[in-house]
């Protein structure tokens, strides 16, 4: 993996840790169903009618949208809205590390290295370390919540493959149209229709600052950048990145809303940090060969 890629997929790391405590923000004002929908809705209107429909089939569009928009954002906003920590919250959402390795070596034949494999055990003995001591930041609804949630952040990389477009960006704008819709009615199945009729009392400043900024720099310029990364490496290689989006979910976690941050989650990001160092080193000696022999 290029020096330059990593360096901006830690940055783009550091933004998605940042928006789980932005999610909160929005989720202690409104339904966080109705606060993904709003996302989403930003996200592609007025955008969409600017950018031409990339040549990919429709069933593409359509499973990266409900996959994307009511898999990963729908179920991960409910976690936080069910007692889960920000912090926390983004840490569960990793344990995508260990399925988009079986997804990618069960759909797409990819090899699992013993570096990859070592990186994600490392990466998960941190992430359990976490949840052994996060008393009072674990609800099992939650948990439920965002464990799904991670399966689905790992089918998303999954379709991006199979739809094998380069408009990376264009194929977000398209697929995300099918997201709002879908999280609004699961919204009134779940919390009935007053959700809808109370939008005009519960529209306030935060939840527009939390919409616009998981729409924009989150999910527009965010998920551009990874489902291109998606495309350029493979899914078992750009995953373990994700292991940094807890260690920033944390520290904003502590910054914004004082949560804890004790020696024992210290350790923990070590061991986080460890495991994504062991997991990229088959690149990095490829990257190193292949230099000194150009």
């Amino acid at each position: 993996m290029k020096k330059s890629d990593v360096c901006l997929l830690i940055a783009l790391m550091a933004l998605w840790g940042m928006n789980f405590s932005v999610i909160k923000l929005g989720v202690n004002n409104i339904d966080p169903l109705v606060l993904t929908a709003l996302r989403f809705t930003f996200a592609v209107i007025p955008l969409v009618f600017f950018i031409k429909k990339p040549d990919v089939p429709w069933r593409y569009f359509i499973a990266y949208g409900l996959s994307f928009g009511v898999g990963v954002w729908g179920m991960t906003t409910l976690s936080i809205d069910a007692g889960l920590s920000s912090g926390m919250a983004s840490l569960l959402l990793d344990m995508s590390v260990v399925s988009g390795l079986f997804v990618g070596w069960y759909f797409l034949n990819e090899k699992i290295t013993g570096n990859k494999l070592i990186g994600a055990l490392l990466a998960l003995i941190g992430l359990i370390l976490i949840i052994q001591l996060e008393e009072g930041a674990v609800t099992m609804k939650g948990i439920v919540f965002v464990l799904i949630a991670s399966v689905f952040w790992s089918v998303n990389a999954l379709i991006v493959k199979k739809a094998n477009t380069k408009a990376i960006f264009a194929f977000n704008v398209w697929a995300m149209l099918f997201a709002p819709i879908p999280l609004l009615l699961l919204a009134v199945v779940s919390h009935g229709t007053e959700t809808i009729t109370s939008l005009p009392q519960t529209l306030n400043q935060w939840v527009i600052i939390s919409a616009l900024f998981q729409a924009y720099p989150t999910t527009l310029l965010g998920y551009w950048f990874w489902n291109k990364m998606i495309m350029k490496y493979s899914i078992s290689s750009v995953a373990p990145m994700t292991l940094l989006v807890p260690v920033f979910g944390m520290f904003a976690g502590a910054v914004f809303y004082d949560e804890v941050v004790e020696l024992v989650h210290i350790v923990a990001a070590v061991l986080i940090l460890l495991g994504l160092l062991i997991g990229q080193m088959n690149f990095m000696v490829r990257i190193k060969n292949k230099s000194s022999t150009a």
